[in-house]
């Protein structure tokens, strides 16, 4: 079984390991600083939310729109452009007097830009990794996400006491081009995995592909719904405690934390098919306890357990990377982080509507029965396990690639 360190060793690991990390702080350190400046301006939650998330939120837009570039860039001189596009549009938003509008305008633009580094840095990660190492290379991106996102919320909040907001916006602008500068100097120069020019109507064709086999639809179904659900349960942490939400975000960070450790690094290839739906059962079920509003121990004790099942993502993801070709990796990639950010936005909305409607301790109990429910009812639909896809050799071709695709393929 590799080992961290294995992974380390593998040329242009640890630069795109170290720009991606650079980058979740920049994105965390100024979405702080932004969502401040504008709360400040407007006095509106909801604008002031929006700036944190907007970004995240156009990338549904990307996915529709420009994903097909994702696997038709040089991955280089494609992550080293979006990190500049995000510390550009960044240092932009500190102008004196720059309307709020145009502020969502930068947004926009980054988010797309996002949609589409999101795509070519993780099919890099499946192209540079052996096919034994990608699921623990994955979990090595995931817990660096987490730890940068803590410390960077824990930065943010410490530069606003010490500079002022558009001193911390200036602080991520430099962090996204510590990112590009990584991306530049580390990484070599490839080709595009895939030929053919990018366009909104091979975005279309491609996501369509994808979207063709039924096992490949249940994958992505299995990665963006029940986690997006028990997201929407953690979003009402503010309003079900608002003395220690902190707290129970760090909890849930911890057990994320955890459970990424223990799947990526220590879980046997022969029981990585039997886990990944208990994960999510897992994922959901101690939610259930939150309809008695427990005792905060318990309740942090709850929210720790749970968060250990988003290790299923890790899973899903390889398996994922099994049923496409190569030269669609970062498009699917792409497609899955698109779709997931979008469900986690509308199950935020969901949840804040239940929560109105009846209790907040009631809308988290629905939300992790519905979670069980869609795991459930994907086991139920889901076909035998299959031989794992191997790796192509080195020069297989496009025409080769073509027909794998179609063998994993179900009809249109």
């Amino acid at each position: 079984m590799p080992r961290y360190r294995d992974v380390f060793r593998v040329p242009e690991f640890t630069p795109l390991f170290l720009s991606g990390a650079a980058l979740a702080a920049a994105q965390t350190v100024a979405g702080l600083g932004l969502a401040t400046l504008v709360f400040r301006a407007t006095g509106s939650p909801l604008l002031s939310a929006l700036a944190m998330f907007g970004p995240a939120l156009a990338q549904l837009v990307g996915a529709t729109t420009l994903l097909a570039a994702a696997d038709r860039l040089p991955p280089r001189a494609a992550l080293t452009a979006v990190a500049l596009v995000f510390a550009a549009g960044t240092a932009a938003q500190t102008l004196p007097g720059l309307p709020v509008a145009a502020t969502f305008g930068i947004l926009l633009l980054q988010g797309l830009a996002g949609s589409v580094g999101g795509g070519v840095r993780g099919g890099l990660l499946n192209e540079i990794l052996p096919r034994d190492g990608y699921l623990l290379g994955r979990s090595v991106f995931n817990m660096s996400v987490g730890v940068c996102q803590i410390a960077g919320f824990a930065a943010g909040g410490l530069l606003l006491a010490l500079l002022s907001t558009r001193g911390t916006l200036l602080t991520g602008a430099a962090l996204y081009l510590v990112a590009a500068l990584l991306a530049r100097g580390g990484l070599s120069a490839r080709a595009p995995r895939a030929t053919g020019r990018p366009s909104p109507a091979e975005t279309w064709r491609t996501n369509a592909r994808l979207w063709s086999s039924p096992e490949r639809r249940r994958v992505y179904l299995a990665l963006w719904v029940p986690n997006g659900l028990v997201v929407g349960c953690e979003s009402l942490f503010v309003p079900y405690d608002p003395e220690h939400a902190g707290l129970l975000f760090v909890c849930a960070a911890a057990g994320m934390l955890a459970g990424d450790t223990a799947v990526g690094r220590f879980l046997p290839v022969r029981w990585r098919g039997r886990l990944a739906a208990p994960l999510q059962a897992l994922l959901a079920a101690p939610y259930l306890l939150f309809f008695l509003r427990p005792w905060l121990p318990l309740a942090a004790v709850a929210v720790t357990v749970s968060a250990v099942g988003y290790a299923a993502s890790l899973l899903y993801q390889e398996r994922l990377m099994e049923l496409v070709p190569d030269e669609l990796s970062g498009h699917a990639l792409g497609l899955h982080t698109s779709g997931m950010l979008a469900l986690q936005g509308l199950s935020a909305a969901l949840a804040g509507g239940l929560a109105q409607l009846t209790s907040t301790a009631t809308a988290m109990t629905l939300l992790a029965l519905a979670s069980l429910a869609v795991t459930l009812a994907l086991v139920a639909g889901a076909p035998r396990p299959k031989a794992p896809r191997p790796r192509p050799a080195p020069g297989r071709t496009n025409a080769d690639r073509t027909n794998a695709d179609r063998t994993n393929a179900g009809p249109a």
